[in-house]
């Protein structure tokens, strides 16, 4: 059985691999593990071999971990799953990141409750397969929901995330990545600072990173098949 820093070593070969075929620089895209319900021990294990950039789903598993590993000062957190208005104070206070912004409400929640000389790193969660299943703003929505976000002075606007419907066909995995990859384009050339395009997960690594992706989500192939948790992640 492959051990944690196996898999991960496994990953980040295909990553790198996939960079240099779509001739893009090797440093060029960013591994995010996906952490929730594994346990602290498994985060540990990851890190001892370099990994720092984590993702939590789940905001009380989240923040017990984040607590837990407060001495090891150098981890990124990336909160990724939705979000209620009642957890946004601990998120804000909490969590380095916030990928999963489809609202403007909790945007404007997360600007007002972050702490004094924090800006939180936020990406704006797309559906861009318009699947009713999946979270996110619609695409023609984008541009007046990124007005506002920028106005907000706590929040560092860093870019994009999306989940793609899933039970896809390579296909039609390369039609969603480069439609979001079209997006991030246009929007740079309005807000040149922006530099993150999170999609691509276990699954579809290599087609996400053919289409500019600069993150890739990845927790079953670093982790193991996850545990249930019964805490629940509905809006």
């Amino acid at each position: 059985m492959e051990t944690i820093a196996e898999r991960l070593k496994s990953v980040q070969t295909t990553i790198k691999q996939s960079t240099l075929g779509a001739h893009r620089a090797s440093n060029s895209v960013k591994l995010l593990a996906v952490s929730k319900t594994k346990p602290v021990s498994d985060i540990v294990q990851a890190y001892e071999v370099g990994q720092r950039l984590f993702g939590e789903n789940y905001v009380q598993e989240g923040i017990d971990k984040i607590q837990t590993l407060q001495n090891l000062t150098d981890i990124e957190w990336h909160f990724i799953g939705p979000l209620q208005s009642n957890k946004t104070r601990v998120v804000a206070t909490h969590f380095d990141w916030v990928q999963s912004i489809d609202r403007i409400k909790i945007a404007q929640r997360l600007n007002d409750q972050c702490p004094l000389h924090k800006k939180l790193n936020i990406c704006v969660q797309i559906n861009i397969d318009d699947d009713p299943n999946k979270a996110g703003i619609k695409s023609n929505e984008l541009n007046e929901f990124i007005e506002a976000i920028v106005k907000m002075p706590n929040l560092r606007f860093r870019g994009l995330m999306t989940i793609p419907k899933g039970q896809q066909t390579t296909t039609q995995q390369q039609h969603s990545f480069q439609k979001m990859a079209d997006l991030f384009t246009a929007l740079k050339n309005i807000y040149p600072d922006i530099d993150t395009l999170s999609m691509g997960m276990s699954g579809d690594m290599q087609v996400a990173v053919e289409n500019e992706s600069t993150m890739i989500r990845v927790g079953t192939a670093i982790f193991g098949t996850r545990n249930q948790t019964k805490e629940s992640n509905a809006t």
